[in-house]
């Protein structure tokens, strides 16, 4: 059995299970574990934190993608589309019109 760790502890069920499921989205399995009365005594959370769980072998790269700001993705997806699509045509919603390249 793998060794697993704490990597963050919420105070809101939503932020932890948001961060999971980003954890996933990048291959890193992860899961929140919530000591709230099955979200009846959402306030608990406050004593008790709602903590996200990642193996230890994961730890650093998880760190790293929560670590990881939106504005500073974006600002390389931009770049790099600029890059890619300086030659190209688009119309009005970014793609080729199928109709002029088949006809």
């Amino acid at each position: 059995m793998p060794d697993i760790v704490v990597l963050r502890t919420y105070t809101s069920e939503t932020e932890a299970r948001f961060a999971a499921t980003v954890l996933e989205a990048n291959g890193i399995p992860a899961q929140v574990m919530a000591d709230n009365a099955g979200g009846t005594l959402p306030s608990i959370a406050l004593l008790f934190p709602i903590r996200l769980l990642v193996r230890a072998a994961d730890e650093t790269l998880a760190r790293g993608i929560l670590d990881t700001s939106v504005d500073d993705d974006e600002a390389s997806n931009d770049e790099a589309s600029d890059d890619d699509n300086s030659d190209e045509e688009r119309t009005g919603d970014g793609w080729a019109d199928d109709d002029e390249a088949s006809g």
